[in-house]
């Protein structure tokens, strides 16, 4: 039997578990507040500074995201996943060269990781896209 000081509880459980499941429902802007409450209830949460710097890519305000996914690298180091969401938010910039080097750091480090093959083939999408012939000048 498992005592009640053997459960351990981490002050972000429920705003983090909330801020996924309005993430997930797509709505970013209450995910955004959620998560900042998690970040401030447990400032030591890489989970929770992920989740707010996605919320923030979302909702536009790419330096507010950029401040999260430098606290998540402080606190857990360039993981795979942060390295893989900073390059989709450099994507929605349209930073395209600096996604693919993202994308890239983080497929050298999960080379069967099929997210990441997917943001690079929507990232080689995306260059096609808008690539124009050198004359084409207005």
């Amino acid at each position: 039997m498992q005592e009640p000081t053997d459960v351990k509880y981490y002050p972000s459980d429920e705003p983090v578990r909330m801020g996924l499941e309005q993430y997930n429902r797509g709505n970013y802007g209450i995910s955004q507040r959620y998560f900042k409450d998690a970040v401030e209830k447990a400032p030591k949460d890489v989970t929770a500074w992920v989740g707010l710097a996605a919320s923030y890519d979302k909702l536009r305000r790419f330096d507010l995201a950029d401040q999260a996914y430098a606290q998540a690298i402080r606190l857990g180091g360039e993981t795979v996943q942060i390295l893989n969401d900073q390059g989709y938010s450099l994507m929605l910039r349209g930073n395209l060269s600096g996604a693919r080097r993202k994308f890239e750091k983080a497929y050298s480090l999960d080379p069967g990781n099929p997210v990441i093959a997917n943001n690079l083939e929507l990232l080689n999408g995306s260059r096609r896209f808008i690539e124009r012939p050198p004359n084409n000048q207005p």
